[in-house]
């Protein structure tokens, strides 16, 4: 069986459960380093939450040129995406990674210190270029290197390090503003906002000392002919026995001419089209986007202030969304390889269309107070509550499912270049949703730009039923579209 059709032919018998031997204190060692790209997309994806009046205040923004600040990384995401994708497969998984590190760090370092908006704008896109890098290659990566039988949960500690990413930008935010007060400089003279980016320096620079200790994909390895190199990496990760069946599986599962991965692949050669499974990679990567859950991690600050929660409370609101998303991650994680990847995807559709369209309800109502919508007990109470349950669907399903799925789904020859074209719309999407929040919300009004992520939800709930194929358990040879 495959994501779209028939299996290919089976190779050798598979060795017996006894004979393989799986290194689970290395597979875990290679987990833990390659999720710390995702801790910095999500640290990276949250830094601006919170940042946004220090921004308008140091560089007289327009509500216009604070969505353009935001979303800046968002392009430098699309285009490291695509291009990391398609890089992957010229020097390997591990080695842009490690471009990706270092892009970390010269974005934190750049935007701390950028004295004009243009050079921030400019340094959040070198970080952008870092973040599509990461969260297109380091759930693949993580796919390529664990059994099939855990490889859903795996996959998913992704999504989790990057809510913990985000998480831990939220409450560094807090710290760092509660620190500050009332004071326009923190240390050195520098303003908190500064700070929040600059403390991207760490963990940044953790992730790229790290990867220096881990191996380059084995799948990498014998679609670049490095066959002997593959079957050393497999065989500290599966034993012997299962490492010389797993190169043959690689190797049949690639192009009958065994020529070089290429954006041409993507293409039916009979038919003419291109694949249908790379629809659906697409499908599922922008309607990740058009539910708008960046919205409440991007500009969650500013919301809840604008309906009448204080800017302290309102960085607390963020703190607890996050620790809702990661306790959400783990019941995820506990389940996608029990019931699988298209009935989570499902649920989640379902629950976020309800509590997308509770909120709409609830900004209906608003009045207008000094210029911000305000929403009176206890509707504010039923908004902040289903504003969470919405966070908790997402990041039970959409938010690490669809990571899974992007890295799993496609067939060896075509997986780089399927990620790139998956990756480059979901961040397309995401820059369309977060820059134009801003002006949707004060000239649509809230009502309606919630109502069209609840509509966008409900539609997605179809687009899984009719396109997304179950993967759960499957070996990635078999994987065909």
């Amino acid at each position: 069986m495959s994501t779209t059709g028939s299996a290919r032919t089976a190779g050798p018998a598979k060795p017996t459960a006894a004979a393989v031997r799986v290194n689970v204190a290395f597979i875990t060692a290679i987990v833990a380093v390659a999720t710390i790209g995702g801790f910095m997309f999500g640290y990276d994806s949250g830094v601006i939450n919170g940042t946004q009046a220090g921004l308008e205040k140091t560089f007289n923004l327009s509500k216009f040129g604070t969505g353009v600040n935001v979303g800046a990384i968002l392009l430098g995401c699309s285009v490291g995406a695509f291009i990391a994708g398609r890089l992957a497969d010229l020097i390997g998984r591990r080695t842009v990674m490690m471009i990706a590190a270092a892009l970390f760090l010269l974005s934190a370092l750049g935007t701390g210190a950028a004295p004009t908006s243009m050079l921030f704008i400019l340094a959040r896109i070198v970080g952008g270029l870092g973040v599509g890098a990461a969260s297109v290659l380091c759930p693949v990566y993580i796919s390529e290197v664990t059994p099939a039988s855990v490889r859903g949960r795996l996959s998913s500690v992704q999504q989790i390090m990057i809510i913990i990413g985000l998480t831990g930008a939220f409450l560094v935010n807090y710290l760092l503003a509660h620190t500050a007060g009332s004071s326009t400089a923190l240390i050195w003279g520098h303003p908190a906002w500064r700070w929040m980016f600059w403390a991207q320096v760490i963990p940044a620079g953790v992730f790229l000392v790290s990867l220096l200790m881990i191996p380059e994909s084995p799948r990498y390895l014998v679609v670049r002919r490095r066959e002997e190199h593959a079957h050393i990496v497999l065989t500290r990760l599966f034993g012997y026995v299962e490492a010389t069946q797993k190169v043959e599986e690689i190797r049949v599962s690639l192009a009958d001419d065994h020529h070089r991965p290429k954006l041409s692949d993507l293409i039916d050669k009979t038919s003419g089209r291109i694949r249908p499974i790379v629809w659906t990679g697409i499908g599922l990567a922008v309607f990740q986007q058009l539910v708008g859950i960046n919205i409440v991690f991007y500009y969650g600050a500013m919301l809840w202030q604008s309906v009448g929660f204080s800017e302290n409370d309102s960085l607390k609101i963020n703190i607890l969304s996050g620790s809702l998303s990661i306790l959400a991650c783990l019941g995820a994680i506990f389940v996608i390889d029990r019931i699988g990847r298209k009935p989570l995807l499902l649920i989640g559709s379902a629950g976020m269309a309800i509590t997308l369209a509770v909120m709409a309800a609830c900004f209906s109502t608003a009045t207008v107070v000094g210029g911000s919508p305000h929403l009176r007990d206890p509707i504010g109470l039923i908004a902040l509550v289903a504003a969470n349950a919405y966070v908790v669907f997402f990041n039970g399903s959409w938010g690490p499912v669809m990571w899974v799925m992007l890295g799993e789904m496609f067939p060896n020859q075509i997986r780089g270049s399927g990620l790139a074209v998956a990756g480059f719309a979901q961040w397309i999407a995401n820059f369309g949703i977060s820059v134009s929040f801003p002006a949707l919300a004060a000239s649509l009004g809230l009502p309606i730009t919630y109502g069209f992520y609840a509509v966008s939800a409900f539609v997605s709930f179809f687009f899984v039923r009719a396109m997304v194929h179950e993967t759960r358990g499957r070996e990635l040879e078999e994987m065909v579209g």
